[in-house]
């Protein structure tokens, strides 16, 4: 947690910028991009077909693919290709969606060697960010696949793909992966982030990265409501 309240500058530089909609178009990213590089944010995130991207030169931004996204239920050997393609055409980092249902029935095991697999594929110092759908997720069901990320290599824990019908990023979740992972990843919030506010609450809770689609709104202050983020 931090006890500093960082301004809008400062939470740009933690924002992976975010297109993930079936029917975005090259030109929709080519916009991604450039809106990405005016806010100062950290990454654009995008899905794999959308590679590979043109970053103009001498911009400061990475490339963030998603992997066996949204559902999780792709084979590890799948992911583990599908993650490798992505980073031979210029991604930066991996967000892999675990099998969630293996998670639900308490196979633990498989779920960290499904992630260990997709690390075997990008060692570092490519990064892997683990999305283990907090929502859908009982507290212990969390701990447990927080401790499986962090053994299977894993950079950080991630609450959401943002598309599931229990929800996204929660503070509660997200204190909860802090406090599980401690120093060993880090943690991102995505799914729901809309409001300046919310996103101070993310980051007090222990976010050090946000999934935001809606970055411009977020950081001009756009108008929070109480669903913006979920305690």
């Amino acid at each position: 947690m931090t006890s500093l309240s960082p301004d809008a500058a400062t939470v740009a530089r933690m924002i992976d910028h975010t297109l993930l909609k079936p029917e975005a178009t090259a030109a929709d990213v080519t916009a991604l991009i450039a809106e990405a590089i005016e806010l100062g944010a950290y990454s654009v995130c995008v899905s794999p077909s959308m590679l590979p991207l043109t970053i103009p030169a001498g911009a400061d931004l990475k490339v963030a693919v998603v992997c066996g996204f949204p559902s999780g239920k792709h084979h590890s050997s799948i992911k583990a290709a599908e993650a490798a393609l992505a980073i031979a055409q210029g991604a930066d980092e991996i967000d892999m969606v675990i099998d969630i249902g293996a998670a639900k029935a308490g196979r633990f095991a498989d779920v960290q060697a499904d992630i260990a697999t997709v690390r075997a594929s990008i060692p570092a110092p490519k990064v892997l960010k683990v999305i283990i759908e907090s929502a859908a997720l009982t507290d212990a069901e969390i701990v447990a696949v927080c401790k499986a990320a962090v053994a299977a290599g894993a950079d950080f824990v991630k609450t959401s793909t943002g598309f599931h019908p229990a929800g996204g990023a929660t503070v509660h979740a997200v204190r909860l992966m802090k406090q599980t992972v401690g120093d060993r990843a880090q943690v991102k919030a995505s799914g729901g982030v809309r409001s300046f506010a919310g996103a101070l609450s993310l980051f007090e809770a222990g976010a050090n990265r946000l999934g935001v689609s809606g970055s411009s709104a977020l950081l001009s202050n756009g108008t929070p409501t109480i669903h913006d983020i979920a305690y």
